[in-house]
């Protein structure tokens, strides 16, 4: 009887070990909407090589670019229900409307006040924070990727006149912010998914792509760009997310650990992205963009007419008062 009950300890110990191994030893799925090889990427991979090393192989990871587990809308969605484990992308509205207002143009000025505002501990981070929470997503870190601009395959009309009419139809974010954008600086905007925009372009149904930057134009859109007008439309940020639960069920250390190899993921990335904004500028144009010239002064007549025409509709869309909280929380 006693070597019996010995032999079924050992059997009941060696289930827990192994389902205890297996649990550690699941790999997460990490999405994000670019190529292989770019700049997300190659950080991505660097992350998923870091955590892997750090925490001893206990939490591992694989990453799937170029949107390959699906549009980032559906994976937003899919990572909330823990379909997908990770995602570093940009926020989808469609689940809350609220997100419009982290796309809000010409809400940054610059570099310098872009990092005061999206990092640790700041006013926007808690509240893009607390917006991801309620969709059961746990933000992990940001990832800055660029000011944005206008793609064109044909010739611009009044780049700088925010007034003037363009006869040009631009892809849009299917999202009201950039929609607006658009319309109100004289373009005709069309929303079209991100997966289907360049075929769009490719075969006319729109002129161009707006809601990215060089980055996005030189990854995804080189071969349909003829003009690049960077024209500082909006700061785009990238959010590293997790499913909340399974963020929740690791143990303290283990989220100590994914906590700090994120925070350097994110650091790594402010220390490089102003120049490789302008090192994806000079891509383009080295692969036969034209890169048109826009003044300062040209771009902030754009950001008074946005300001003041495009911002109250958008703070209407989400909330006027929970959204002029957000802008009066705006570190300058």
């Amino acid at each position: 009887m006693k070597k019996r009950h010995l032999y079924s300890l050992i059997v009941m110990l060696s289930v827990m070990v192994f389902m205890v191994v297996n649990v550690h030893a699941k790999t997460w799925k990490i999405s994000h909407v670019r190529p292989q090889d770019t700049a997300i990427d190659k950080d991505l991979r660097w992350f998923s090589d870091a955590i892997n090393e750090k925490t001893g192989g206990r939490i591992k990871t694989k990453v799937y670019p170029a949107s390959a587990l699906g549009d980032y809308t559906v994976v937003q969605e899919r990572v909330g229900l823990g379909a997908i484990d990770m995602a570093c992308q940009p926020p989808a509205s469609s689940a809350d409307k609220r997100f419009q207002l982290v796309y809000f143009p010409y809400m940054m000025k610059n570099w310098a006040q872009a990092k005061k505002n999206y990092s640790e501990g700041a006013p926007l981070r808690k509240i893009i924070a607390e917006l991801y929470a309620e969709q059961n997503i746990h933000l992990l870190a940001v990832w800055p990727v660029y000011f944005g601009g206008i793609s064109l395959n044909r010739e611009p009309v009044s780049p700088g006149d925010p007034e003037a009419a363009k006869g040009i139809k631009l892809r849009v974010p299917p999202m009201k912010t950039f929609q607006l954008l658009a319309d109100s600086t004289g373009y005709l905007g069309t929303p079209i998914p991100f997966s289907d925009a360049f075929t769009a372009v490719q075969t006319g149904v729109v002129d161009g792509v707006i809601g990215s930057g060089a980055e996005g134009y030189y990854s995804s859109f080189r071969d349909v760009t003829k003009y690049y007008i960077p024209s500082n439309t909006h700061f785009e940020v990238w959010y590293l997310i997790l499913n909340k639960e399974t963020f929740d069920d690791l143990k303290p250390e283990l989220q100590k650990e994914l906590n700090g190899v994120a925070a350097e993921f994110e650091q790594r990335r402010w220390d490089s992205a102003e120049a490789d904004q302008a090192a994806n500028e000079k891509r383009l144009a080295d692969y036969g963009a034209t890169i048109v010239d826009i003044t300062d002064d040209q771009i902030a007549s754009i950001a008074k007419k946005i300001q003041s025409v495009v911002w109250p509709d958008v703070l209407e869309d989400v909330g006027t008062e929970w959204g002029q909280k957000v802008l009066d929380s705006i570190i300058e």
